[in-house]
Order: structure tokens, then sequence, then C-alpha cells
């Protein structure tokens, strides 16, 4: 089952530290079996060469002869919930969850198009928004009590903001004073997928469009937007185009989500400052966080 991994993938995953879970080393040396049992377990026929994310591979198999989809990945904080989160959205605008072993992070997944995402289809940006807008409605339902509270997650990242001086002093007390207003009136926490963006969409047979590999917490609609403002960052424009490229993404998506336009812009400045205290060591990714920042904050 080794020739079946990703050696570059595999490269990528052995530099990871523990993150709730094994180390990148430690767990990579159980892919093996783990592929192999799963393979058993569900009586799945390997069909073609894995797909790689940062994290996971996913590797195209059939049962009976139908198509689905293996997901194999690396346990970590983020991922930890993502099988009770698809199977509680149970095909409704995301993946269906066909089976899952969520103590090994493993899932059996219905076959989507994953040649076909909203970031190399043809789709017009503005298009691209008010699909993901319109999963997210449906995507954000009641928050189950196993989810990580949004502020309990952020909770030590706002602080860190506080103190890192790579993050420019207004960015951090701007971010800090946002949090505390709008956590202090978040009204009842919906389940987020936190990561939607175009590529996390891809095309199914099902429904056009079909969300996938959700980071679900619990928390404000609002939170999901930053996403589609950071990817497809090239179609932005710069100086004066990029500011009005980023409020009328953020603006279609408030209106989508039926989301009040300046909640909406709050909450995205908090998103948008965690994002530069995370892309604080890539400079090219930081700028783009903070040309971001900027174009609400102006």
């Amino acid at each position: 089952m080794r020739e079946l991994i990703p050696q570059a993938w595999a490269e990528q995953i052995a530099g990871y530290e523990p993150d709730g879970g094994p180390s990148g080393p430690d767990w990579l040396r159980g892919v093996p079996g783990l592929i192999e049992a799963s393979l058993e377990r569900w009586r799945l026929t390997v069909t073609g060469p894995a797909m790689t994310g940062w994290t996971a591979m996913v590797l195209p198999v059939s049962r009976d002869g139908a198509p689905l989809a293996l997901k194999i990945g690396w346990p970590h904080h983020q991922a930890e919930h993502e099988a009770l989160a698809l199977r509680l959205w149970d095909g409704a605008g995301a993946v269906r969850l066909v089976a899952a072993r969520p103590r090994e992070a493993t899932l059996l997944l219905e076959r989507l198009d994953a040649d076909r995402d909203l970031d190399r289809a043809e789709v017009w940006t503005d298009e691209a928004c008010e699909i993901i807008g319109t999963l997210l409605v449906r995507l954000n339902v009641a928050a189950p009590p196993q989810l990580q509270p949004l502020a309990e997650f952020l909770d030590p990242h706002l602080e860190q903001l506080g103190q890192d001086p790579r993050v420019p002093r207004r960015v951090a007390t701007r971010v800090r004073s946002l949090a505390a207003e709008l956590f202090a009136d978040a009204g009842e926490p919906r389940m987020l997928h936190t990561d939607l963006h175009f590529e996390n969409v891809l095309a199914g047979e099902r429904e056009p469009w079909l969300a996938i590999d959700p980071k679900p917490l619990a928390g404000h609609p609002a939170w999901e937007i930053q996403p589609v403002l950071r990817n497809r960052f090239e179609e932005l424009g710069t100086g004066a185009a990029l500011r009005w490229s980023v409020r009328h993404r953020l603006q279609l998506m408030a209106e989508t989500m039926g989301i009040d336009i300046e909640l909406a812009r709050a909450w995205t400045l908090v998103n948008t400052g965690i994002e530069v205290l995370w892309c604080a060591d890539d400079p090219e990714d930081a700028s783009r966080q903070m040309a971001i920042f900027k174009a609400l904050d102006d």
C-alpha cells in the first residue's frame, strides 16, 4: 500500500509537529495499514492515483461498480469534527458521507469531480461568491454541542495578536476591540465550515456544486466570509480597484447570506487580522492579508 502514497505529500506531512494527535512522521508509519484496512473493511477497489491536500490524501475507489472517494487525513485539531459535520449535513450542500472512522480520520465519501472546482471552472467571480453564500446558508445549521466555540478557539490567537511585534499595533488593537464587541452579542451559535473558499467547492452529480473539507467550529455565520476574499486574489486588482473588489465581494456574500453589511465587515476584519498573525512568517501572504484589512477598514 505504500506505493499508493504520493512521495512529495509524504515528505510534506513528515514535517508536521503534533496538533492534537500524532506527529506527521509517527502517523505516516501507519498509513499503509490504514489504507489496507479501509479497502478491506468497505470492500473497495482503488481506481486511480491519489489526490492530495495540506493534510489529507484522497483515493478514487469503487464498490460494486459505484464510484466513491477514500479520504485519509493526518489527525489534527481542525479536522477533529469533520465527520460529525458531514453526517449532520447529510449531503445537503456538502459532499455526502458514506462511512467513517473518525478516530482514524478516515472517511468514505461520494465521488465528486476533483478536476472542477470554483477556482478552476469558468465561473465568474460574482457567481462563485453567490454559489458559496448560498451553500453557507444551508450549511450554517444549529451548532451541535461537540463543536468548539469560535470565541474559545480565537482566545489564544487574540492574545498573541496583541503581543506579536510582526503585527502592526493598529491592526492588533482594532481586531481585539472588535472581537470583544462581537462576542458580547454573537447570538445563537451556528455550525461553521470555516474554510469554504473557491477550491473547496467541487462539481457534483446530485447538485451542481457541493462543499468539501470542513473545519467546523460553532459561531457567527459572518465569520465564513473571509476565505472568499483571500482566494482568487489576483482578480481583486490593486489600489482603488482592490478596495472596490474586496468590498464588492463582501457585499455579495452578505446579501446572499442575509447578514447586515456592517456586521459582516466587522467579523471579516477580525478574521483578516487573525490571518495577518497566522501568515506573519510569509511576507507575500501577509502583504495580501494586510491589503484586504486596509480595504475593509479604510
